[in-house]
């Protein structure tokens, strides 16, 4: 016969199991457990020993043990993003897996390739209830979107969902944690102003929300920094544009932009590091100088932002920070807890692609 606190385990487990997705669960004290099953508090303290080494509970000093949220089914998290080689994609799914992982759970990656019909495809094939939960980037998420009825069916179904890096707007449900992109845009544009730039462009997404966010930040501090918005120094670019120019390094739109805009602008805003690299070696091309001539800032602090000789100003956050806050976040949802989306600040990285205007004469 197996000992009195393995046999207690098993209770307790089953206990558990039956009450993962009711919210957070909390066992019963020591003293409740010793007098509701007969045995030593040595017993009980041995069986909630074997639970937390398996995983399943938690001890939180002065509170008691909780449910960790595994066991009542497979413990799989799905996640879901645009491009799993996109530039800044490898190290948020490094950093969400990697918090899964030491918490007990498994995670399956897919992408979607910013097609609609990709996301519906993938949930879809989610709706049998096979992961426990889902953490979502979203599908060209400015734009109305027909798959936001299977994220409601997997809510519905008790799969916990989580939106990382943007929202759908319409779908007021939704719990996510992104970027403080109107923060940001604003951010950005400040230090330029401060700087004494008074015609500052833009280059920003049109398909994602991010970047209307950061197109709502630029145009705002603008306003407050008494420059005039000029709608020439805004260019738009389509997730299928930049499709084409990391497939095929078509910097079409880019050049576009340049020829439009020559001699109107003093600095330029992009969308983030991917588009700022791009944009400078555009200016090379053109004969124009950075920061010299133009000064530009981009979102995201990565390895584009030092790839070339000329390092790009930026924004950035902590590092790790989105990857294991969106794991977080979503665990504490599959315990049962209420989650609040959360939007974490931006911090200016001045580097070299940025200076005062007019530069200051040479000594």
């Amino acid at each position: 016969m197996a000992a009195k606190y393995i046999r207690l385990a098993k209770i307790l487990k089953d206990l558990l199991l039956q009450n993962v997705g009711n919210g957070v669960y909390k066992l019963p004290s020591e003293n409740v457990l010793c007098g509701q099953y007969h045995v030593s508090r040595q017993t009980v303290r041995a069986a909630l020993r074997l639970l937390a080494e398996e995983g399943l509970i938690e001890t939180r000093q002065g509170s008691g043990s909780f449910s960790t949220g595994l066991g009542a089914k497979a413990n799989t998290v799905a996640i879901i993003v645009n491009n799993a080689e996109e530039y800044t994609t490898p190290a948020l799914l490094a950093d969400i897996k990697s918090f899964l992982r030491k918490k007990g759970y498994s995670a399956k990656v897919y992408s979607t390739y910013a097609r609609i019909a990709r996301e519906r495809e993938l949930l879809l094939g989610l709706t049998d209830g096979a992961v426990r939960g889902v953490i979502t980037e979203g599908t060209k998420t400015a734009l109305p979107n027909p798959n936001l009825d299977l994220y409601a069916q997997l809510m519905e179904k008790g799969v916990s969902v989580l939106f990382v890096g943007g929202n759908y707007p319409a779908f007021t449900s939704s719990v996510y944690v992104k970027d403080d992109n109107y923060y940001g845009g604003y951010l950005l544009t400040q230090h330029l102003a401060q700087q004494g730039h008074t015609h500052i462009a833009g280059i920003f997404l049109i398909d994602d929300i991010r970047g209307l966010e950061r197109y709502g930040g630029y145009v705002a501090a603008l306003r407050d920094f008494g420059i005039p918005v000029a709608d020439e120094l805004v260019a738009w670019y389509t997730t299928a544009l930049l499709e084409a120019l990391e497939t095929r390094s078509d910097t079409g739109f880019l050049t576009a932009f340049l020829r439009r805009t020559k001699g109107m602008c003093s600095a330029v805003i992009c969308q983030n590091d991917e588009i700022a690299y791009w944009l400078i070696k555009e200016l090379h091309y053109a004969g124009v100088r950075v920061p010299e001539d133009i000064s530009v800032a981009s979102f995201d602090n990565s390895y584009m932002s030092d790839l070339d000789s000329i390092r790009i100003t930026t924004l950035s956050h902590k590092i790790h920070e989105m990857g294991s806050l969106a794991a977080s976040m979503l665990l504490r949802m599959v315990q049962g807890e209420a989650v609040s989306s959360e939007e974490l600040p931006w911090q200016l990285i001045p580097k070299g692609s940025d200076a005062p205007f007019p530069l200051p004469p040479s000594p």
